[in-house]
């Protein structure tokens, strides 16, 4: 038995293709319909309250009788900085007011991080899904042991050895190595941290040689050559998640959708003006004015996303799109519109050549 062979089993899933969890992209709908093809669906609950994670786990689980993934945020949290805020606020404040909107006196931390969240912890253990992993860092060692105990697999993101190293000795199950064509947050552990922006490729040469746990190869990956590719460098499956934006089981608006089909596709970026986090999206023009000369450091991780998530729905009420965070990997023009099921079918065919 190979090592894939060994994960797919272990995991009850039939094929080597797992659906990134992408929170704000993912749905119910898009997890199961994954799970339900073979692959392992996911969920993104980071950005969730507890009562919109229960649902969307509740939901999933009237819709499939199969395995599927939790993702959950391991951020530090944001150390808040006055000044800070209020510069990056005063550079938006043009971006505010030409849609029309009241520029915010203050931002909020948006997002709870899990690795204080009792909370999500008592619902996944109660809810147990087959699966929950890690972004951004590792919980408390408590949490991983609990979430073991409980008979539920762990993952976790690595963009280098050394975070790779520490998911391995915390005891997590495999790792999903992220290479730097991924779209969305990178999962870097420190992001002040010098990040070495291996890509999927070179990182997963370097995690097969050193490392004893499964690997999941995730970054720029559309299409089975790319998922055959990953397996035969040592990966036991690969999570894309780009590859399943255009479906129709996902949450992408119509914006999102058309940019995603269009010559956009092919001009990404990695920013952290979004959200204070490097993130890997289309360059629009939100990108454009916040990286120009000049421009004041974004505020810190997610209370920069606060002040551009207020800008967007200011925007989105005019039918302008240009604020948003319209996250796509590298290999974005290779991007096929069907649906779920059918995707999956044909990646299982090339994967099979």
């Amino acid at each position: 038995m190979n090592t894939s062979q060994h994960f797919l089993d272990r995991l009850s899933i039939q094929f080597p293709i797992i659906q990134a969890p992408m929170a704000g992209v993912s749905t119910p709908q898009l997890a199961a319909a994954v799970s339900n093809a073979g692959g392992l669906g996911s969920l993104g609950i980071g950005a969730s309250t507890v009562a919109q994670a229960r649902q969307m786990i509740e939901e999933t689980r009237t819709l499939t009788n199969k395995p599927f993934n939790v993702n959950v945020f391991c951020h530090a949290p944001a150390q808040r900085d006055t000044p800070r805020e209020a510069a990056w606020l005063a550079h938006l404040a043009p971006l505010f007011a030409e849609v029309k909107a009241a520029l915010p006196s203050s931002l909020n931390e948006i997002y709870q991080t899990f690795l204080s969240d009792e909370e999500v912890l008592a619902l996944l253990l109660e809810q147990r899904p087959a699966v929950v992993s890690f972004h951004f860092g590792l919980p408390p060692s408590e949490h991983i042991a609990a979430l073991r105990q409980a008979g539920i697999y762990t993952m976790a993101t690595a963009t280098n050895l050394h975070e790779a190293a520490l998911i391995e000795q915390a005891g997590v199950d495999a790792i999903v190595a992220q290479g730097v064509e991924a779209g969305g947050h990178r999962g870097s552990f420190d992001p002040e941290a010098i990040d070495e922006r291996h890509s999927t490729l070179v990182l997963l040469r370097l995690l097969a040689s050193r490392s004893k746990l499964p690997i999941i190869a995730a970054g720029g990956i559309m299409d089975g050559q790319g998922i055959r590719a990953a397996l035969a460098a040592g990966a036991v499956a690969a999570q894309l998640g780009t590859a399943f934006i255009l479906c129709p089981e996902s949450a992408a608006n119509a914006s999102y959708r058309s940019n995603l089909q269009s010559e956009r596709a092919a001009a990404t970026r990695l920013t952290s003006t979004f959200s204070g986090r490097l993130a890997r999206g289309m360059v629009n023009r939100f990108i454009e004015y916040a990286e120009a000369a000049g421009s004041p450091p974004p505020a810190a991780y997610p209370v920069a996303y606060d002040a551009a998530k207020q800008l967007n729905a200011a925007a989105s009420k005019l039918g302008n799109s240009e604020f948003a965070g319209q996250w796509a990997g590298q290999g974005a023009p290779l991007i096929r519109d069907m649906p779920t099921a059918q995707l999956v079918a044909t990646l299982v065919r090339e994967i099979a050549g």
